[in-house]
């Protein structure tokens, strides 16, 4: 077993009514040893927006906004932006969010240069209805019979007027191009799937059709073991590693006191990151103190950001939907794990 160590909530919610009902999820960027939180800053009516910390190391808050740096504009987001992630490749961020319009749940794009101003790019996940996605994904043989479960317009409520389309969340890009593609991850439940593009453009509705109709070659992460039953999603941006990709995920399983999300490693391959080479049999880290078992929903931690000091690595995470929170680990002894577990397979 990794040794993990848990230091506890490093950010609350306050009384500024953007936040004052929750703050979560925070998308991190490291430069040096300044850390970035753009986190969920939850409002009440559940109205989210993007609040913003600056770390002075791992752990210690130095500055935060007490407005949002990010906030609804468009009809797409006008109900919240939520769970952001983010990614520098080359000169330019990637800001990825799930845009809620209050029946839809989108990933979407904004770029920047200076983590100051933020240009919104849009939406970029396939968008369509639920009996688009059953006609598309029908073509797929041998396909997990939860994608029907999970993906039917029956589990959400009639919006008189408005078009209800598949949620598509948990939109992450890899931090470099990799054989002159741009990839990212993304999840319609119940896995995580991959896209890899030369160039944005691509992502068109036609794009999206052959990629749904395909959809099973575009899977990277599945359910494999128990404390990932119900369900798995994109966590934190991709590491890279000299054994490859490491991925830090959330897990989803079903109890008798409901779903309980924990935080989950792989390795997938540097040159064709569709090839997932290894991951852990068991959860990185599990919900376990008061913090993290009792909140806005219970049983929760969300991972969703790196940072690493020398050869340990900050995980930054939602903590039961309410705070933010963060854990650590040996980088090199998680990256040892993953290996050896490669070794077993091939046994």
């Amino acid at each position: 077993m990794i040794k993990v160590t848990k230091h506890g909530v490093i950010l609350e919610k306050t009384d500024a009514g953007f936040e004052n009902e929750g703050v979560l999820n925070p998308a991190v960027q490291q430069e040096g040893d300044t850390i970035h939180l753009f986190y969920r800053a939850v409002s009440k009516g559940n109205y989210s927006s993007i609040g913003y910390s600056k770390l002075k190391g791992p752990l210690a808050v130095e500055e935060r906004f007490d407005v949002p740096l990010l906030f609804p504009q468009m009809e797409y987001e006008s109900h919240g932006i939520e769970d952001p992630r983010i990614t520098k490749i080359e000169d330019t961020y990637y800001m990825t969010y799930t845009a809620y319009d209050g029946v839809n749940a989108m990933g979407t794009l904004a770029l920047s240069k200076d983590l100051v101003h933020f240009e919104k790019y849009g939406i970029i996940v396939p968008q369509v209805t639920y009996d688009e996605f059953k006609h598309l994904v029908g073509f797929v043989t041998a396909i997990n019979v939860k994608y029907e479960r999970f993906n039917n317009r029956n589990n959400l409520l009639t919006i008189p007027d408005k078009q209800i389309l598949v949620w598509d969340k948990n939109l992450i890009f890899f931090p470099r191009r990799i054989q002159g593609h741009l990839f990212f991850l993304h999840r319609i439940k119940p896995d995580i799937q991959i896209v890899g593009v030369k160039a944005l453009e691509e992502l068109t509705k036609d794009f999206w059709e052959q990629y749904l109709i395909h959809i099973r070659e575009n899977i990277v992460i599945s359910s494999k073991y128990d404390h990932e039953a119900s369900y798995v999603g994109g966590g934190c941006p991709p590491i890279e590693t000299e054994a490859g990709w490491l991925i830090i995920y959330h897990g989803v399983h079903d109890t008798p006191k409901g779903f309980v999300y924990t935080a989950c490693a792989a390795l997938l391959d540097l040159d064709n990151p569709q090839t997932e080479l290894s991951r852990l049999p068991y959860a990185l880290f599990s919900p376990e103190y008061q913090w993290e078992l009792n909140g806005e929903v219970n049983n929760v931690c969300f991972p969703t950001g790196t940072a690493l000091f020398e050869d340990t690595l900050y995980i930054y995470y939602g903590a039961a939907d309410e705070r933010i929170a963060c854990a650590s680990v040996s980088l090199k002894a998680l990256t040892a794990e993953l290996v050896k577990n490669i070794q077993k397979h091939e046994k």
